[in-house]
Parts: structure tokens; C-alpha cells; sequence
């Protein structure tokens, strides 16, 4: 951890020591804090990308099946915004339809455009094909604009994890006091980092987060290339698994209050910039 990432954290373990939380439970807590990029259309960060605009992709990638997001300016992104092994430059590009999905399928992809490829401009309606009208009407109120990045620190917000082997759940492992931890983060978190719509890096959040979304999501994407739904392969291991980007829909999408978007990837393949790889789960409580 970053001296600059311990000192913005201060709030959070002045607040956990007061509730009595042993030091040593707060300290090991604090150091699996992880750097983020909290992405804006206000503020004085500099402009890393945009919601919305032109959809420029190269002549050989299909159109995607999904709504088009936003674009994400690697050159622009501060280096020691994330710890993600993101390439220096090129463009990220979200794609999503921010509802759970009916069976265990991706709901959004990613595609990176390398620095100096060629592209061409794009229908960003070719996703309804069937022209359904209350979806045509979802993505016009998707937002549009520029997006600015705040480099910012994140803690885990789920507070336990299934047991393996057996019903139920429990802390999580080698932080007993996790559920008190995450009440901590909750009630100090607008004093250390800012909330956006959209994140890159980090940790997971949404409306329900008792257990870790990226869990759930690499649970999903595991069934999903069981049953062929999805191209495997797929480590069923969470630790091999990062937070690309979490999109907060509802912040932005009137009728799709508390949609959260999840883009998550296996470290390897981003390494690799296999972010075809990445893959995409929902949470929607309508």
C-alpha cells in the first residue's frame, strides 16, 4: 500500500478502532485496500474517456451483441490509477444490457482497440436487431459525455463467503471480523473516496453485496462455459479473477434503479489483452 493510499484511509481505522475492533484485525483488513480509478462527468480529473459517442471499432470485430457503455482512454488513465496489468495505451470499450441475465450467459463484452488500428464507424443500434421499442428507450437514456478519473483506494464491500462443503456462510477467510469491517467502510466510505457511476479496478460494489460480486460472476461464467454458453476455458479459482470495471446503471438509467454492471477478467488475460475474455454479469433487483 501506497503512503498516500494509507493516509486516505485514516478515517476508516480511526472509525474501526473506535467501534473496538482490535488493531490487528483492522491492519490486515487495511492491507488488502486496492488503488481504483473512480470514473465522473463532474470534477477536476482529467478526461480518460466518455459515456457514450461514436462507435468506432475495427473492420474484422463483429458488432456486439450488447448496448455500447463507453470508452476508456488507457494513454489518459493515470499509470498507478489501478493495480491491473492494463496496457499503456489503446482504447477499452464496455459494452452491457444492465439486467440479469435468464440463464448463466454474458450480458455485456469488452473489445480493445490497440493504439493505430484502423476503425470505422458503427450502428450503435445493431444490438436490437428486433427494434424492441422499452429497449430502444433504455439505451437513449443511457448517459452521454465525457468521464473524468479520480485515482482513489477501495475495501472489500461483501462481508462473508459461502462455506465450501457444507449450507451457509461465514467471514471471510482470515478476517473474523469482516461483518463489522464492511459496516465500517460503509459509514466512512463518502469521506475517503468518491462515488462515480462507473470504476475501474478495485472491488465490487452493488445493492446487495453480502458476498463478493466477482465471486458470483466467475460462479456464473464457470456454468456458463459448462453448458456452452460462454467459450471456456475458465478457472473456477476467485483469486485468478480482477474487477475490469463495475458500471452503477442505475445511477444513470431511469427503470433500472440498483442494475449493477460487473466486467470482470482473469489477471492473465489481461496481461495477455485477451479482453474478449472478459465477462460480463448483472445485478438487478427491479
Amino acid at each position: 500500500m501506497t503512503p498516500e493510499m494509507w493516509n486516505r484511509l485514516g478515517p476508516f481505522r480511526d472509525e474501526a478502532i473506535a467501534r473496538g475492533i482490535p488493531a490487528e484485525d483492522v491492519e490486515r483488513w487495511l492491507a488488502t485496500a486496492r488503488p481504483c480509478a473512480t470514473l465522473t462527468q463532474d470534477g477536476d480529473g482529467p478526461v480518460v474517456g466518455q459515456f457514450g459517442g461514436p462507435l468506432l471499432l475495427p473492420a474484422d470485430t463483429p458488432d456486439p451483441a450488447h448496448p455500447f457503455v463507453a470508452s476508456i482512454d488507457l494513454a489518459a488513465l493515470p499509470a498507478d490509477a489501478t493495480d491491473l496489468p492494463l496496457p499503456p495505451d489503446g482504447h477499452l470499450l464496455l459494452f452491457a444490457f444492465p439486467e440479469t441475465a435468464d440463464y448463466d450467459e454474458p450480458m455485456g463484452s469488452v473489445v480493445y482497440v490497440p493504439v493505430g488500428t484502423a476503425v470505422t464507424e458503427r450502428d450503435r443500434h445493431a444490438w436490437n436487431s428486433s427494434e424492441f421499442h422499452d429497449y430502444e428507450a433504455m439505451f437513449k437514456a443511457f448517459p452521454q459525455g465525457p468521464l473524468r478519473a479520480t485515482t482513489t483506494v477501495s475495501l472489500p464491500c461483501h462481508e462473508a463467503v459461502e462455506l465450501p462443503g457444507r449450507a451457509g456462510s461465514g467471514p471471510l477467510p482470515g478476517h473474523p471480523r469482516s461483518e463489522e469491517l464492511v459496516e465500517v467502510w460503509e459509514s466512512t466510505h463518502d469521506d475517503i473516496a468518491p462515488e462515480g457511476p462507473l470504476q475501474i479496478g478495485g472491488y465490487a460494489d452493488e445493492e446487495a453485496v453480502y458476498y463478493d460480486p466477482v465471486a458470483v460472476a466467475v460462479s456464473t461464467a464457470a456454468r456458463a462455459a459448462e453448458t456452452g454458453r460462454w467459450d471456456g476455458p475458465v478457472s473456477d479459482d476467485v483469486s485468478d479473477w480482477v474487477l475490469l470495471a463495475d458500471w452503477h446503471a442505475g445511477m444513470d438509467v431511469q427503470g433500472w434503479e440498483s442494475a449493477t454492471v460487473h466486467w470482470v477478467i482473469q489477471r492473465e488475460d489481461v496481461a495477455a489483452r485477451r479482453f474478449d475474455r472478459a465477462f460480463t454479469s448483472v445485478y438487478w433487483n427491479p
